[in-house]
């Protein structure tokens, strides 16, 4: 009765090793797939960042370039308006009243300030998704605050490039 006894106590230390290495096995899997989809997940993050990173740079080197255009042809037209952008005064012979005459080219397309309120509240809204945890709250921070200080640079190159006055 002893000898059974030990056998089955030798027996039960057997099989409840054996099951807790399994488990011990089970959980490491399990913390690598975990472990696995996680930088998965960040390096998919990672790419996105990059992918928008490289828009912007495209979009900003798009824009410097209109914007050097734009700068060519402002400068021709300030050239070209210095001479039909005059006041002429006329003295009628019938009143002794002074009239003036001013003629002023029309300016076209969107000012910098749309362009970099637009572009601030893009950026601005991406930034905010993947620094928030709650993307609809960070895009809405991001958005607004990346629109109000593109708007605010734009404003500053509308003044310098005279397209509006202080």
């Amino acid at each position: 009765m002893k000898k059974i006894l030990i056998i089955l106590a030798f027996a039960s230390i057997v099989v409840a090793c054996s099951s807790n290495k399994k488990t011990e096995a089970d959980l490491k899997a399990k913390n690598d797939s975990m472990k696995i989809m996680k930088d998965s997940l960040k390096l998919d993050s990672f790419q996105r960042a990059s992918t928008l990173i490289e828009e912007q740079k495209r979009i900003e080197a798009q824009e410097a370039k209109e914007a050097e255009e734009a700068a060519v042809l402002a400068a021709a037209a300030r050239k070209s308006t210095k001479s039909t952008n005059t006041v002429r005064y006329v003295n009628s012979p019938s009143s002794s009243s002074t009239s003036a005459a001013t003629t002023q080219s029309q300016k076209k397309g969107m000012s910098s300030a749309a362009k970099g309120a637009l572009i601030g509240g893009g950026a601005g809204a991406v930034t905010g998704i993947l620094v928030d945890k709650k993307n609809g709250r960070g895009a809405i921070i991001g958005g607004v605050l990346g629109a109000g200080t593109g708007y605010v640079i734009g404003r500053g190159k509308d003044v310098k490039s005279g397209r509006v006055q202080k």
